[in-house]
């Protein structure tokens, strides 16, 4: 359906806007309290009824009729939104097209049916344009840019185009009614990204955008029936993110009990959602159980990062590797420097893994990704070393800049002492310490690995590596997002990932992951116990190894005598561990360093897994979910 796009944000004539204030009139007169909850926007049978009501007016023909009712509008159409840029193209005066799709993939997709079909594969007469946010810096430029006279721009957007930016030349917006929403699962405590339709606010800004300095036009590819049934606004914020941060200022700034006063709302929180909160709180030991700031959650407060990312900011300072895990923390509060350039994909994987090399780690990848930057900076070659790696300068520019406000921050609550900190990167280069650093703020979002082995009848020459698969705790099997650098491995040293974050989609998926030692789960982990009469030791139950009992017990006391250390560390930032625990310190990280798991490699041959074993058990009645122990049968 088109409608005249006006100047000014969010204006827009002759569209859905008249038939959204009517339907809003009408239901106020009626009493909001008496009416019955709508109709789904996907419902069917709502969707049979407005169609019949269409077939009397007489407006439309039975072929419109029933293509409107037999459309999957669940799903973009590729299809309508080709018709639609096609009639344009062929149909309407010279103007940019600006088309709205949710995600990369549906861009892909529009973008390769353009170029293959005429009349757009005629680059005289048409340039198309991808515009998302994986893009380098130097496609992005080019929406911009005003073609010569008998040339159509073609931009295909996310919702990047929506408010962020301002294309002038646009004179005609075709929107799809669909954006990619990351949006929160309380009750299985995960991220979820789909797409869903936009609100009837994003609507009017979509159409907005036609016509911002002329008059312009608006193809809304959805139908009446469904705005009116759109939301009004966007759902707030706090409704589909975690609450962790918002906790920790909540008690900074002393204003009582968490879960009272955000019942204060105008659109609060539910009570699942800031138990969710508080629970990770605790385990991060950031809160005590009489819901009060720990010494560690003061700190974590005034570092403007999620509580995980914080704490990896502060082990770094107190370990002395802080400059690298400055970097990972950057780069996992703000984005990943890694583009995409379409058609280029497979390109640009290879060069993350050929940057990764053997260190089985994303967060390392990162790493070495800024490291090279920043000396190819030093030496005038930054654009073409961002080229060549498929990096966004921009980013690298920016996570350079937070590096540079966390340091500030640290020397501002007393954990850099002197201009330039010079402890804080006296274990730098050690990349085994790092990963157990990470563990110390990501924990507990640990991946099981378990791989898999042919059976004893297959032939040697016919047995090929099988994937292993991946297990958590909380949502049994999980799979690596495939960008990670650990998505194609077959074989991992150890049996335990850490990852960042997990998104659900199609699958739960896992990004940013790094393999993780036994000794820096043991170390950095949950609470540890020794089960001397089974000769294991166990991390919050769900992580067990088998251990001599006296390798077990002084295991066991390092750790207590390290959290006592750090304890002490955290209440008074001032303390030199290079003093107070200097041989505890350098005792664990000669451990770090010099843990071998070519062991456990091959016992895992061997096809022993503990973990394997109960999950098996496990999973005969409930498949994927389990509650009890996973473990690890590699020794000590």
């Amino acid at each position: 359906r088109g409608g005249r796009g006006g100047r000014g944000r969010g204006r827009g004539g002759q569209g859905h806007g008249h038939d959204r204030d009517g339907g809003s009139a009408e239901f106020a007169a009626d009493g909001a309290s008496l009416e019955p909850e709508p109709p789904s926007i996907d419902d069917p049978e709502a969707l049979d009824a407005f169609v019949s009501d269409l077939g009397k007016t007489k407006r439309f023909s039975p072929r419109t009729l029933h293509a409107l009712q037999n459309l999957d509008y669940t799903a973009v159409n590729i299809d309508l939104a080709y018709a639609t840029i096609h009639h344009i193209a062929t149909r309407q005066p010279d103007g940019a097209v600006l088309c709205f799709l949710p995600g990369w993939d549906d861009i892909t997709k529009l973008h390769d049916r353009l170029v293959a079909s005429h009349p757009f594969r005629d680059t005289r007469s048409f340039r198309i344009i991808p515009l998302h946010s994986m893009m380098p810096s130097a496609n992005q430029r080019e929406v911009f840019d005003r073609p010569p006279p008998g040339v159509r721009k073609i931009v295909l957007a996310t919702n990047i185009a929506e408010t962020s930016i301002t294309i002038e030349d646009v004179v005609y917006v075709v929107n799809c009614g669909k954006v990619k929403e990351k949006t929160y699962d309380q009750n299985n405590n995960i991220a979820c990204l789909k797409a869903v339709w936009v609100s009837q606010a994003a609507a009017r800004q979509r159409r907005g955008r036609a016509g911002r300095v002329q008059a312009g036009v608006c193809y809304h590819l959805f139908t009446t029936h469904h705005h009116k049934r759109m939301a009004d606004f966007q759902l707030p914020e706090m409704l589909r993110t975690p609450l962790e941060e918002l906790c920790l200022q909540i008690k900074l700034l002393g204003l009582g009990y968490i879960e009272p006063f955000l019942q204060k709302a105008l659109e609060p929180p539910t009570p699942k959602a800031v138990s969710n909160a508080l629970k990770t709180l605790h385990d991060l030991a950031a809160l005590d159980h009489a819901e009060q700031l720990t010494p560690l959650g003061f700190h974590l407060a005034k570092l403007p990062v999620h509580p995980r990312i914080g704490k990896i900011i502060l082990f770094g300072a107190i370990f002395s590797c802080l400059d690298p895990v400055l970097t990972v923390a950057a780069s996992l509060s703000f984005r990943d420097p890694f583009v995409i350039p379409l058609h280029k994909q497979k390109e640009a994987d290879a060069m993350r893994r050929r940057l990764a090399g053997d260190t089985m780690s994303d967060h390392i990848t990162f790493l070495r990704a800024f490291n090279g930057w920043r000396e190819a900076k030093e030496h005038r070659r930054e654009r073409d070393y961002c080229w060549h790696h498929f990096l966004s300068s921009n980013t690298l520019s920016m996570i350079n800049s937070m590096k540079k406000q966390f340091r500030d921050l640290l020397t501002d609550i007393g954990f850099l002492c002197g201009e330039d900190g010079a402890h804080a990167n006296l274990r730098q280069d050690n990349m085994d310490l790092v990963k157990a650093v990470l563990c110390a703020g990501l924990y507990p979002n640990v991946v099981s690995v378990q791989h898999r082995f042919h059976s004893a009848k297959v032939r040697t020459e016919q047995r090929r590596p099988r994937p292993p698969k991946l297990f958590t705790k909380e949502d049994g099997k999980v799979a690596l997002h495939p960008r990670s650098v650990l998505a194609e491995e077959d074989r991992f040293p150890t049996k335990w990932l850490l990852y960042h974050q997990k998104v659900r989609t199609t699958k739960v998926f896992l990004y940013d992951a790094t393999m993780i030692s036994p000794l820096a789960l043991l170390f950095f982990g949950g609470d540890v116990t020794v089960r001397a009469a089974t000769k294991e030791i166990a991390v919050d139950d769900f992580i067990v190894f088998h251990a001599d009992p006296s390798i077990a017990e002084l295991v066991a006391q390092l750790r207590a005598q390290l959290d006592a250390l750090l304890q002490r560390k955290i209440t008074d930032p001032t303390l030199e561990l290079a003093v107070a625990g200097r041989q505890l310190v350098h005792a664990i990280v000669e451990l770090l360093a010099h843990e071998d798991h070519s062991g456990q490699e091959q016992r895992e041959m061997a096809g022993k897994h503990l973990y394997a074993r109960r999950h098996q058990q496990q999973s005969a009645a409930v498949p994927y979910n389990y509650d009890g122990a996973g473990g690890d049968d590699s020794e000590l």
